[in-house]
């Protein structure tokens, strides 16, 4: 698998909490998205820590291909 899957072509807006970390699904396969559920195995591909640094709402990447890690960068409007 050398492309990750596009899971949805627009971000998956979470309320996060400070200090949490929370693992993002980086290739696209995880029935839990945005976050990895073990669906990657095999793929080469691996979940992306992101620690939330305070309370609120961030926008994960929904179609994998953003170059901003696990956060949406508008990528998906190219795809």
């Amino acid at each position: 698998m050398n492309q990750p899957t596009i899971a949805q072509k627009s971000p998956y807006p979470v309320k996060v909490e400070a200090g949490k970390t929370y693992h993002w699904c980086a290739c696209g396969l995880s029935k839990n998205q945005p976050f990895c559920d073990g669906s990657h195995k095999g793929t080469g591909f691996a979940p992306l820590p992101y620690k939330a640094d305070k309370d609120g709402t961030v926008y994960f990447c929904g179609c994998k291909h953003g170059h901003n890690g696990a956060l949406c960068d508008g990528t998906h409007k190219t795809l």
